[in-house]
């Protein structure tokens, strides 16, 4: 009897979709409201992502423009960017804010690579992690008699496949990453 990988590949697709979205928060000197949703700003008591405030669109491609529902937040929200430090510079005006993605030097650009690099790492680990927990799971079905030693080996490359075909993917998203980053 085989493994059963369904949960393991809900795993791997788990990593592949946090890869997305710490990639996706990282700008690339283009104006993506993605960005905006690790700020949130203080309304009315609690803390809440940018886009519960007010409506975030793109007004031009280094520029996004925050309207918020309720005008007495512009100064909040304001604030809330600032302290993001996201490295955009903030200006309001009485219907809302723009933020503006500043152009991006070349230093900043290797530096933008090389935190990519970091986040690729930090999912392939998450991958050899999960491989080495899904490898002693199947020797303990083994030991206990739930499978054959054939069956065992066979899972174990299967389980291989699985993990090569997600550091696969792992590795694209990060080249088109680093292709948007570097032109």
């Amino acid at each position: 009897m085989m493994y059963n990988f369904s949960q393991a590949k809900q795993e791997f697709k788990k990593i592949e979709e946090w890869l997305t979205k710490e990639f996706s928060q990282l700008h690339t000197g283009r104006a993506t409201p993605m960005l905006l949703d690790s700020v949130s700003v203080e309304s009315y008591g609690s803390y809440m992502p940018i886009k519960n405030v007010g409506s975030v669109s793109i007004e031009d491609p280094k520029t996004l423009r925050i309207v918020p529902w309720d005008k007495s937040q512009i100064r909040d929200i304001d604030r809330a960017i600032t302290a993001a430090n996201l490295g955009l510079s903030v200006a309001s005006d009485d219907q809302g804010l723009r933020v503006i993605f500043p152009a991006l030097t070349t230093e900043t650009r290797q530096k933008l690579v090389k935190v990519l690099k970091e986040k690729l790492e930090e999912g392939r680990i998450s991958v050899r992690q999960e491989r080495e927990k899904l490898g002693k799971a199947i020797d303990e079905a083994e030991k206990s008699g739930g499978m054959s030693e054939d069956d065992k080996f066979r899972s174990k490359e299967e389980l291989q496949k699985i993990v090569e075909e997600t550091n696969k993917n792992l590795e694209a998203l990060f080249e088109k990453k680093e292709k948007e980053v570097l032109n």
